[in-house]
């Protein structure tokens, strides 16, 4: 049995350091998501990120601070052929995606499926293409209110999302029609790995606003991870944030499915404090970075969204006890200022505080992002299953 009895993995997603040894086959050379976030407002100061030796791992300024006592930190290359949310949670529970999921970017969903799925939820569907989710709000948002129809669209990821007006058309409504798109696209031929409901609110006067209300349709990963291993011994599996949707809920006990970013640290620290007496890990995922910020390629606001998370980790460190080991880290790459709106190839940081790490360090870097999967088994005395990839941190232990 390792030292720490509980582990709170938190994933602030598409925070990506830049320097992915394979980036050229993404098309992504040069992306540096959180240099290029920092540098759009001239630099920021993280006082708990630098002294948990984010700087150290995509240098941000000229002198490097040093780094704190009890904080070990390395840099993660992923080895999965993917660059997307399921594809980065999935590696770091011991799933390695060699085969990409479907994306439907270039050319929109085929018209048969559109038929299905007009014929099926009796709703006309409009749009059918990549967009942003603000600009095709912009777009269709009052034909939709009129008419009733749904919005449908997708993005560079595997990815099937359908707006609809809160109030006018209503989330349980919007709900079954994405229940319904998720039955279809279970076909090969027109799988994707999400369909996300996309509730939105306001007027064409007003302006529309998408809502905390989004619910996630996805797959259940192809075999058991790192989370069933777990659950099956005995510890505490619990998700907050989109956790619970990138799992399908498979191997975790409890979710809390919070909105954004703010929500997910409140909820984290109220897992801190009231579950003292509990072995296990809490899986956190933070998701502003990435739909608020990345996809939006909004530079400025996404160094913001490192400020914020700067501050609730001040809040949320001293909350630590003996035992309690935090990870941070990321599920790939967004940068604000590369071409398009899609992720990038990046390898990403893992931060980890806890009592008992000694003297703040730096690690070389590592070949997946796996490892995290393969030490939180480790720790808790759980042999790694051969299905799995990963190799537990010995530093960590």
């Amino acid at each position: 049995m390792g030292k720490w009895k509980r582990i709170f993995l938190v994933v602030a997603d598409s925070m990506g350091i830049g320097g992915a040894k394979d980036q050229e086959k993404f098309g992504d050379v040069g992306a540096s998501t959180l240099e290029h976030a920092l540098g759009s407002v001239g630099g920021i100061h993280l006082p708990v990120l630098e002294g948990m030796g984010l700087a150290h791992l995509s240098p941000m300024m000229g002198n490097l601070p040093r780094i704190e006592r009890d904080t070990l930190a390395m840099a993660l290359n992923e080895r999965s052929a993917g660059k997307d949310t399921m594809t980065g949670h999935w590696e770091m529970m011991g799933i390695e995606t060699k085969v990409p999921f479907q994306t439907f970017t270039d050319t929109g969903f085929p018209p048969a499926l559109i038929e299905a799925l007009e014929k099926e939820t009796g709703r006309k569907v409009i749009g059918n293409k990549a967009a942003s989710g603000t600009a095709i709000l912009d777009e269709l948002g009052e034909e939709q209110m009129k008419e009733g129809s749904l919005i449908v669209y997708t993005s560079a990821d595997s990815v099937l999302q359908i707006a609809a007006h809160e109030e006018r058309t209503g989330l349980e409504e919007l709900y079954r029609c994405c229940e319904i798109a998720r039955r279809l696209t279970m076909r090969p031929e027109w799988f994707v790995g999400r369909v996300i409901a996309r509730p939105y609110l306001g007027s064409k006067e007003e302006g529309f606003h998408r809502t905390e209300h989004r619910k996630d349709y996805t797959v259940p990963p192809p075999r058991d991870t790192v989370l069933d291993v777990l659950k099956a011994h005995g510890p505490m599996t619990a998700g907050i944030g989109k956790i619970g949707d990138i799992f399908d809920m498979k191997g975790l006990r409890e979710s809390d499915h919070t909105g954004n970013n703010r929500a997910g640290m409140l909820s984290l620290r109220k897992a801190i404090e009231e579950r003292r007496g509990e072995r296990g890990l809490w899986f956190v995922n933070l998701v502003d970075f990435d739909s608020l910020y990345g996809h939006r390629r909004n530079a400025p606001g996404y160094a913001r969204c490192i400020q914020e998370l700067d501050e609730e980790l001040g809040k949320t460190l001293p909350l630590l006890g003996e035992g309690d080991l935090l990870m941070l880290t990321a599920d790939h790459g967004n940068d604000p200022i590369h071409k398009g709106t899609d992720h990038t190839r990046e390898r990403v940081p893992l931060l980890l505080r806890g009592k008992g790490l000694g003297e703040g360090k730096v690690l070389p870097e590592r070949s997946s992002f796996g490892d995290i999967g393969a030490t939180i088994l480790a720790n808790f005395g759980i042999a790694m299953p051969s299905s799995l990839i990963g190799e537990s941190i010995r530093e960590v232990l």
